[in-house]
């Protein structure tokens, strides 16, 4: 997401070495597997952000993997399971689950130091209903979700790659609309926001044209409360329009 960290993908230089002299990982790794919807991006720690990574990464974050995700076992709790997909510094992410503390919230991030940020935030404020993956998030949904095992679905302020020759690396479009639709559990919302006029009209032709998503007439098992961000901020500064598109999977 663009509004505070992290964008969706590019097969561009991996970031920086983490701190500690270990290498970057290199293009072809698990971390960027292919050609991807967010954009690589360089940033390193600052001691603060360092140290509550360290105590609380093995707490409550983990690596993209082939392991199917025991949400329960790792929240510890049995509840509602909603992935923001591209969580940047985690402003959405802390505050929607305080918001909600009913609901188990799933940040998935490429980002180490937004990723940072949001331990910090977590910890500072002892948010109890927040884990963190960092990786692809296409390969979290297409390996570590299960079909009809998510309650919601955020995709806040994806990249646009606005110019025509890049469209295709953009990340909603109809395979992962299908993708997600998959994933939903019938009366399950995805909720998208972006800045960006021309994406919007093309995320909601291929969010309307998912036969798994209509629009959502029932009331929501999630907030669609988001908190403005500094790069939303920016926006409306600007003048540029914030599109909402809300979908909820069909239910039987």
């Amino acid at each position: 997401m663009r509004d505070n960290g992290p964008v969706n993908h590019s097969d561009q230089e991996a970031p920086a070495a983490p701190e500690g002299g270990q290498k970057k990982e290199p293009r072809g790794s698990r971390l960027y597997p292919r050609v991807t919807s967010f954009r690589s991006r360089r940033g390193s720690l600052t001691d603060a952000q360092q140290a509550a990574w360290d105590r609380q990464w093995p707490l409550i974050g983990a690596e993209v993997s082939d392991n199917p995700l025991d949400a329960t076992e790792w929240f510890g709790r049995e509840a509602p399971l909603i992935v923001e997909i591209g969580s940047g510094t985690g402003t959405a992410t802390s505050a929607m689950a305080k918001a909600e503390p009913e609901n188990n919230l799933l940040a998935v991030e490429v980002y180490r130091p937004g990723l940072a940020q949001l331990l910090a935030q977590v910890e500072r404020e002892s948010i109890p209903n927040i884990r963190v993956l960092r990786g692809d998030a296409m390969d979290v949904l297409e390996n570590m979700i299960g079909p009809e095992s998510l309650t919601g679905v955020r995709v806040f302020f994806p990249d646009p790659w606005p110019k025509a020759r890049h469209h295709k690396r953009r990340l909603l479009q109809a395979p992962t609309f299908a993708l997600i639709a998959n994933r939903l559990k019938p009366g399950g919302v995805l909720h998208v926001a972006t800045d960006h006029a021309e994406y919007a009209e093309a995320i909601a032709e291929a969010g309307n044209a998912e036969p798994l998503l209509t629009s959502l007439d029932w009331e929501s098992p999630m907030t669609h409360e988001r908190p403005v961000t500094k790069f939303e901020d920016k926006a409306h500064q600007v003048g540029r329009p914030i599109t909402e598109l809300i979908w909820g999977k069909i239910r039987a």
